[in-house]
């Protein structure tokens, strides 16, 4: 408990002093975000506001972790873990997948950055990469820090994979996680306070796995099969007060936007924690407010291919997508779209996390 409150505390500290620092760099070098043409007519006035603020979070989230395994070793010896190590690298991976592509937009002065071709290249890359160490790193229990079945609260039983099958689970998780993070990041703080949360429920959810592991010794009733919880707890920790931090300079109106570089890789560690602490269906619903707007711009062009295949003219489900656009185009403030969302978020978390609790509840 101490090490996740003591790299809460430095994430928290490090995000809030770096990021003006960053956004000052970024600044005096012109890496300033280009807003599409086609979007909402309010967002021209934020053309030039520093992007790739993500690399703050991660070094925030990194540097959290670091302190809290310090303060470890100087109490119990302990050092980071296979599991903690592997979600930092889903987050990292991915954050330089976002670099590039925040990157090339920057250079090119287009709202478009990498090639789709190349963004989920990149996606396949980490995550396969992700998926297969995953698997390795076997503890005295012979436990990796993954699982090849399907899971909720726990493991499934009756859903197991082969090892290539969990290969392939991890890159669609992965994908569809960085991804939806990415479509959500549209206003300012929405992303990122709503990611806060996720790491929060990530915080509890490991730290009670934490308390009530499976051990050679026992197996009592209700007991995790989950390597490295503990670890998971003080990295989530590092995680939410990170997002905190760049909350407090990304909050209407931004200073800083976290860019591709902060989304995909908030994405990539919410996915890394579902599946190390085995909560893969669980993410849907922690991660309720992205699953909301992915299935909102699903809907938008589905629709329109439906109508357009039907009538000959593409008709739209929405007046813009994501779905938080839509209510920008219809008239809405921002900063009460990103409020409402936030309060959506903050009911998905509480949900997902009594889902968690009621399970372990009933053993």
């Amino acid at each position: 408990m101490k090490t996740a409150l003591a790299a809460a505390l430095a994430a928290l500290l490090a995000s809030i002093l770096w990021t003006p620092l960053v956004v000052v760099f970024f600044r005096r070098h012109g890496f300033g975000q280009e807003i599409r043409n086609d979007g909402p007519p309010t967002h021209l006035v934020k053309r030039g506001t520093p992007t790739m603020g993500g690399v703050a979070i991660i070094g925030s989230t990194v540097f959290g972790y670091v302190v809290a395994h310090v303060v470890a070793l100087a109490q119990n010896g302990e050092g980071p873990t296979a599991s903690g190590l592997l979600a930092l690298l889903l987050m990292v991976g991915l954050g330089v997948v976002g670099f590039l592509d925040d990157f090339i937009k920057i250079r090119k002065q287009r709202s478009l950055g990498l090639r789709a071709r190349a963004k989920i290249g990149g996606q396949l890359v980490v995550g396969v990469t992700f998926g297969i160490l995953a698997l390795q790193f076997r503890n005295s229990r012979g436990d990796t820090p993954a699982s090849t079945h399907l899971s909720y609260a726990r493991d499934i039983g009756v859903f197991g994979l082969t090892s290539i099958g969990f290969v392939i689970l991890s890159y669609v998780i992965v994908t569809a996680t960085s991804n939806a993070v990415n479509l959500t990041d549209g206003l300012d703080g929405l992303a990122a306070g709503a990611a806060a949360m996720i790491f929060g429920g990530y915080a509890l959810i490991a730290f009670l796995q934490a308390r009530h592991l499976c051990t050679v010794a026992a197996h009592p009733a209700g007991c995790y099969e989950v390597r490295d919880a503990r670890d998971l707890a003080i990295l989530a920790a590092a995680a939410m007060s990170a997002c905190f931090g760049f909350l407090w300079w990304n909050a209407a109106p931004a200073q800083i936007f976290m860019g591709d570089t902060g989304s995909m890789a908030l994405g990539g560690l919410m996915a890394g924690f579902a599946i190390l602490t085995r909560t893969e269906l669980l993410l849907v619903v922690l991660g309720g407010l992205y699953a909301v707007v992915t299935l909102s711009g699903l809907i938008q062009a589905g629709w329109f291919k439906y109508t357009r295949r039907r009538t000959g003219t593409g008709r739209r489900a929405f007046k813009m997508s994501p779905i938080h656009h839509h209510f920008e185009m219809s008239g809405w403030a921002e900063t009460t779209i990103i409020v409402r969302f936030w309060i959506v978020a903050g009911i998905a978390v509480a949900f997902g996390v009594g889902l968690f609790y009621a399970a372990f509840v009933s053993g």
